[in-house]
């Protein structure tokens, strides 16, 4: 009950109430997956990034429910970008888009990643490819085939 208020509180806006909350939570129920997840959540939203990082490291290690663990494997990875921390966040992202193929979001934030390690071609080629594969517009679908057929071949120059 307390874990779903800290979680209305967060959503209504109440950032740092629902952080306390959330903080006695965790110490009264230590090592709780749900509990150190919304925590890391929570911190991420007020700007605390490194706050947040030991919290979802944590809460993925002990194992969460399917959709809780998409998105603390999205938050963390994404956090380690924003923190300068590149190869953390791209294995973070390799090792989601492994588990969870299907989940283009991570393809995306992998290739920002990528683009802050300099690899902008792989970053540009997983960009194309999703734009290519998912865009409902209909310039975009009517090229869809270009698109993707030259996403990995940025560099290349087309000699007669």
């Amino acid at each position: 009950m307390k874990l779903q208020h800290a979680v209305k509180l967060r959503e209504q806006g109440n950032k740092e109430e629902a952080k306390q909350l959330l903080m006695v939570l965790n110490t009264e129920q230590p090592g709780q997956a749900h509990i150190l997840y919304q925590l890391a959540w929570t911190c991420d939203t007020l700007g605390q990034e490194s706050e947040a990082v030991p919290y979802y490291e944590q809460a993925i290690r002990l194992g969460l429910p399917q959709e809780d663990e998409i998105g603390a494997m999205l938050g963390l990875g994404s956090t380690y970008r924003t923190l300068g921390q590149y190869e953390q966040s791209a294995s973070m992202f390799r090792q989601a888009v492994s588990k969870y193929p299907e989940r283009r979001e991570f393809r995306i934030f992998y290739a920002m990643t990528l683009y802050n390690l300099g690899q902008h071609a792989k970053a540009m080629e997983l960009l194309l490819v999703e734009l290519s594969e998912t865009s409902s517009d209909p310039g975009i679908r009517e090229y869809r085939r270009a698109i993707a057929f030259y996403a990995d071949k940025l560099d290349q120059i087309w000699n007669d």
